[in-house]
């Protein structure tokens, strides 16, 4: 099978075909911080892989407020939509640090797809995550107040805190701008809810991270409020 950098690639790892003829097809470029690779309605249909940095994706509303709908890191790619579809984006990619990726042009992507079977299940099995994760946050914009939303994304965003059994961190601690511009709100009110939950003990800021202390009781009072409103 194929040993050049298409191989080094996650996603076309054990494709069960040769990607040989692919390799001059594409092409890898570095970009630098707050470079913007995809941007709203643009007619490019190619597909960006990340082989290092990483990427903000935002969307916008018809009144043109900006909503942040996660982050990328080395491994991840976008741009598969329209690759699929031939419309044109439905999001701004930014970069937030310097990288590189592999712009893959639609044509051999859909080509590579379809050859393999191995990569359309997980290309099935990614977009059927995605949605997933987009249903759950449509909901929780629909049902929650702002307090809980920020205590879902707060939950979704934290990882498991090493020595200290039943708390989760935050790491790098997030900016309230980039919370507020996730939930949906302002940064003020991302700002007065963090005094009320350190006034709760609910949450402490160490050296380089946010400890939320009682995840358990955020998720039950998520999961109370999705109740109340259901």
């Amino acid at each position: 099978m194929s040993s050049g950098r298409l191989a080094t690639i996650p996603f076309f790892k054990e494709p069960g075909i040769d990607l040989t003829p692919y390799e001059t097809r594409c092409h890898w470029r570095r970009f630098d911080e707050n470079e913007v690779l995809v941007d709203y309605d643009d007619i490019s249909t190619d597909v960006y892989f990340l082989a290092t940095g990483e990427v903000r994706i935002l969307n916008r509303t018809q009144s043109g407020k900006e909503v942040i709908l996660g982050e990328m890191r080395g491994g991840a790619f976008f741009g598969e939509l329209s690759a699929i579809d031939g419309v044109g984006r439905s999001a701004n990619v930014t970069a937030l640090t310097r990288g590189e990726v592999c712009v893959v042009p639609a044509t051999v992507f859909r080509q590579i797809t379809f050859a393999s079977e191995a990569i359309a299940d997980r290309l099935f099995r990614l977009l059927a995550k995605r949605v997933r994760e987009l249903n759950t946050r449509l909901m929780e914009h629909a049902l929650l107040d702002l307090r809980h939303r920020l205590y879902s994304e707060l939950l979704r965003l934290s990882v498991p805190r090493a020595g200290h059994d039943g708390e989760r961190v935050v790491t790098p601690p997030p900016y309230h701008h980039v919370l507020a511009a996730r939930i949906g709100c302002r940064r003020e009110q991302v700002t007065r809810e963090f005094t009320v939950m350190a006034g709760e003990g609910l949450i402490d800021r160490t050296r380089g991270a946010l400890v939320l202390r009682r995840p358990d009781l955020l998720e039950a009072r998520v999961a109370e409020a999705l109740r109340e409103d259901g």
